[in-house]
């Protein structure tokens, strides 16, 4: 598949709404507890319509950014029920099961109270409670596709930063990774004390296990994070890493990028690339 003349910066309008006489699924909630946090934690899962306990569905998880919760991507304006229930239809994405959750993650500190180190290191804590409990979870309690390409993982803005962190930590888990506007510090910057970095870029490569598709954007205002996608990109791009990045000019640091993100990610994933 040729990735760049498959994605697209917009999406027909009629995969954003919903159609006359048809049902779409809901974003319900769920609690597990984590063992990393020492709490029980809140997450939102889509269902698709008909699901039945006795198929195997692939599970799309979704990491929010910052200050953030595991209600930001299950907002209306997202539209997430709508595009995956229109494209399955349509026969363009395959019908997933869609995981939102909670990825700060702190035993004394429940909350993010600030942009700064302390906090990122409770974002990057996210990662022990994702494997050790997250995952675990849903594939208990739902009927899903255990196996490493019936898995697919992105995120947003510093969900963006941590989705590309657990996808190199452990490529043998995600046959499909994503990122959309990920944050920086996901490899030390000098001179800036608040990122010490979460890995070496030399450690930003895949060994045995090889994503299907890497596939990550950037708005064009995004202020917030600096240069930090074309610095990912560069970095993957010298280490000889197959990936396709996504710049989406005119699109600002918000849902307006992760739709059209989101809209590419569910086309791309659990099929063959």
């Amino acid at each position: 598949m040729n990735i760049k003349d498959f994605v697209t910066l917009d999406i027909p309008g009629e995969y954003l709404e919903r159609r006359n006489g048809v049902e779409y699924p809901e974003f319900k909630k769920y609690s597990y507890y984590s063992r990393t946090a020492k709490r029980d934690t809140e997450m939102n899962v889509l269902l698709p319509v008909g699901y039945d306990e006795n198929r195997k569905y692939p599970v799309m998880y979704i990491l929010h950014g910052y200050f953030d919760d595991e209600t930001w991507m299950a907002r209306d304006v997202v539209k997430i029920p709508e595009m995956s229930r229109n494209l399955a239809l349509d026969g363009k994405a395959e019908e997933m099961i869609v995981v939102l959750p909670y990825i700060y993650c702190d035993e004394k500190v429940p909350r993010c109270t600030g942009m700064d180190l302390d906090n990122s290191l409770r974002y990057d804590n996210f990662i022990n409670d994702f494997l050790l409990d997250v995952i675990p979870f849903v594939d208990k309690t739902f009927a899903t596709d255990k196996s490493r390409e019936g898995r697919a993982l992105t995120g947003f803005s510093m969900g963006g930063r941590e989705s590309l962190f657990i996808g190199f930590k452990h490529p043998e888990l995600f046959g499909w990774l994503g990122a959309v506007d990920p944050a920086p510090g996901l490899v030390k910057i000098p001179e800036s004390p608040a990122h010490p970095g979460q890995m070496s870029a030399e450690e930003l490569k895949f060994g045995e296990f090889v994503p299907k598709v890497v596939y990550f954007g950037s708005s064009q205002d995004h202020s917030e994070i600096n240069d930090s996608p074309m610095n990912y990109h560069a970095i993957l791009t010298k280490n000889g890493v197959e990936h396709f990045w996504h710049h989406m000019p005119g699109h600002t640091h918000n849902e307006m990028i992760v739709k059209p993100h989101l809209y590419n990610f569910m086309r791309l994933i659990f099929k063959e690339a």
